[in-house]
């Protein structure tokens, strides 16, 4: 696989754990990593786990309401120094019982990554919300 491949691998799968609701494996995704959303820093898996159970919205089941969209997605590869970065959109909708799913935010990702021992990593996220249904 190739590294543009295995980040676009790493940046999906943040969707699908967020909209899986696993906050255990979001912990181990951003173990060694900063995540700043609006400017609000969360740093290492203890406070990523945390952040993530107070942000995810559940049904009563435990399911997330939410669908992660990511599009527009740009990688760049430092193949020598084990680095890379990527930008991307991001739109998040709501699906709740008796309604439709709905947008209720949008904004851009901008992504560090570090390759260690022959894995792709993320660093540093950064998620700027650049609308919202208030």
């Amino acid at each position: 696989m190739s590294s543009e491949q295995a980040i676009q691998n790493l940046v999906s799968l943040y969707a699908f754990l967020n909209d899986d609701a696993d906050v255990g494996a979001l912990g181990e995704l951003f173990a060694d990593a900063v995540f700043t959303l609006d400017g609000a820093t969360t740093n290492g898996r203890t406070e990523i786990e945390a952040a993530a159970r107070t942000m995810i919205q559940s049904n009563p089941d435990g399911t997330s309401t939410t669908s992660h969209t990511i599009s527009n997605l740009i990688v760049e590869v430092d193949e020598d120094a084990g680095t890379a970065e990527a930008r991307a959109y991001w739109t998040l909708s709501r699906s709740v019982p008796g309604l439709p799913l709905e947008p209720i935010r949008r904004g851009r990702y901008e992504d560090r990554f570090a390759r260690r021992n022959g894995s792709w990593r993320f660093v540093e996220r950064t998620a700027t919300t650049t609308w919202s249904a208030g």
